[in-house]
């Protein structure tokens, strides 16, 4: 009898882009992809930054390179990405939030939110996909979502509508992708503790509150995110496109 074997989880020979990748969920997912094999280009907006984490990545033997870059500009983050691809990955972490009860949110927090979140990641991806369309090449798009894609929250109505609505560009974009071999995928986490989220978190009525809709009863942490993005990016997925994959301890279970 022939026994199937299972996917390599091995990233050997790809390049990936990870946005936001200086600090925190992009940092831990830039660690990943390198670790499995990728060679992988961190862009942010801080040079001093990346040439940090680049530096720490070489010097684990890992191949990484900087690119400065700022979502929020499309007209110049397109061009960047596209002269130096094509990209086998991406991973489109860059994200912002700004916490504010629906009658008090400001038309600057609005914009703000939704130029990073929905045009930002959408132009980022865009550029990727031209790349890889232009060379033939299959590959992985990967989006950072929430799980406020699927829920509503408190404080959260401009920061839903941005995932929502990232959720939504992902189906559509799978579906054009589709037939050249590029899966489109979101990663949908529960609250991360990282430096962005201490604060809030350290309110113990927001922490508690937080707490009790986590059916594992423990905040997640960046390295429960590096497992899913191996795994999105590889060819262990090869048949996932168009779907969320849900990182939230069972928080969209009740």
């Amino acid at each position: 009898m022939r026994l199937p074997r299972t996917p390599s989880f091995r990233l050997d020979g790809k390049r990936a882009l990870v946005t936001g990748a200086s600090r925190g969920i992009g940092l831990a997912c830039a660690a990943a992809l390198a670790e499995a094999g990728a060679a992988v280009t961190l862009a942010a907006r801080s040079r001093d930054a990346l040439e940090e984490a680049a530096a720490a990545f070489r010097a684990e033997g890992w191949r990484a390179d900087a690119l400065v870059l700022d979502v929020d500009a499309p007209e110049t983050a397109g061009p960047a990405i596209e002269a130096a691809g094509p990209f086998d990955v991406l991973v489109n972490n860059a994200g912002v939030t700004r916490p504010a009860h629906l009658v008090d949110t400001t038309l600057e927090q609005f914009d703000t939110v939704m130029d990073v979140n929905v045009r930002g990641a959408y132009f980022v991806a865009q550029a990727v996909a031209r790349g890889l369309l232009a060379a033939g090449r299959p590959g992985s798009i990967i989006t950072m979502s929430s799980q406020m894609g699927h829920v509503g929250g408190p404080k959260r109505t401009v920061y839903c509508a941005s995932k929502f609505a990232v959720e939504g560009i992902t189906k559509a974009m799978a579906l054009e992708l589709g037939p050249h071999g590029v899966r489109v995928n979101t990663i949908c986490p529960t609250f991360i503790e990282t430096d962005l989220t201490r604060a809030s978190l350290s309110d113990p009525a927001f922490r508690d509150w937080v707490l009790s809709k986590i059916a594992l009863g423990r905040m997640g942490r960046v390295e429960d995110l590096m497992g899913p993005v191996v795994f999105l990016a590889s060819d262990a997925s090869a048949l996932v496109t168009g779907a969320s994959l849900l990182v939230d301890g069972g928080w969209t279970a009740a």
